[in-house]
């Protein structure tokens, strides 16, 4: 058992299950150790915990922040220059057609404070076999035959929890980001999972919420369907049909 902060954080093993998230110390380490296969994977996003290895000689950490920060998709948030930029149409945007394509481009991003990536080559390995098996998802911005652009995630239930983003073109992870959350409300998911503050996803609409409401929610949203295998927008998910959606509800939302 390790120490961090004024909390213990416990070694996980392959034979034990996750410590209660509640239990996670005053930067959200829960614990650490243990591996990346599929049923571990499912069972911490099911109890709102996420890996975050520091590197690749790292072992596996295991966090549950609190607060987390969270996007309705029913608040979702476009600016006026983002509004602009989708009716202009300047890309097209698939689901799950590049899935290791975009977690690679996301693994270049440089992060603020952080010396290399955080999505190691076991990650990146854990998360493809998570694609083959119908609960990881890409949403990619294409432009002229390339990816320029996306992000990824998991999806449980009626939940989503996002992972990263990165974009070679400007706006690029915005309107897959926009595409993905209206689709999820036409799905009638509960929430996005955007783990940890930031100024980017507050601009969206994503808000922080206690723990134990995110957990409440969580276990709300679990007692849906999952939307398993590869996934297509409302009605075929042609990218047209999202900016109809968004046409049809500019007007009750708060544009700016």
């Amino acid at each position: 058992m390790a120490q961090s902060g004024s909390s213990p954080v416990q070694r996980f093993t392959n034979r034990g299950l996750f410590p209660d998230p509640r239990q996670a110390d005053a930067d959200g380490l829960l614990a650490y150790g243990g591996d990346l296969y599929p049923q571990r994977l499912l069972a911490a996003y099911a109890q709102g915990i996420f890996p975050w290895p520091g590197g690749e000689d790292w072992p596996i950490l295991w966090y549950s922040p609190d607060p987390r920060m969270v996007l309705v998709p029913t608040d979702l948030h476009i600016s006026h220059s983002l509004r602009k930029t989708l009716q202009k149409r300047p890309f097209e945007v698939r689901f799950d057609t590049a899935f290791a394509q975009v977690i690679r481009a996301c693994a270049t991003v440089p992060r603020p404070q952080q010396p290399g990536t955080w999505i190691t080559a076991e990650m990146i390995e854990a998360y493809c076999l998570l694609h083959e098996l119908g609960f990881a998802h890409s949403a990619e911005a294409w432009a002229d035959g390339a990816l320029v652009g996306g992000l990824y995630g998991v999806s449980l239930g009626a939940a989503f929890f996002g992972e990263s983003m990165f974009a070679w073109r400007p706006d690029a992870s915005k309107v897959a980001f926009v595409h993905l959350v209206q689709t999820l409300n036409a799905w009638h998911f509960h929430c996005v999972d955007c783990q940890t503050y930031s100024d980017h996803l507050a601009r969206f609409g994503a808000v922080l919420w206690r723990r134990e409401r995110f957990l409440q929610a969580l276990a709300k949203a679990l007692l849906e369907p999952t939307r398993r295998g590869q996934w297509r927008g409302p009605d075929g998910g042609s990218y047209g049909e999202a900016l109809v959606n968004l046409s049809a509800t500019e007007s009750n939302s708060d544009l700016s």
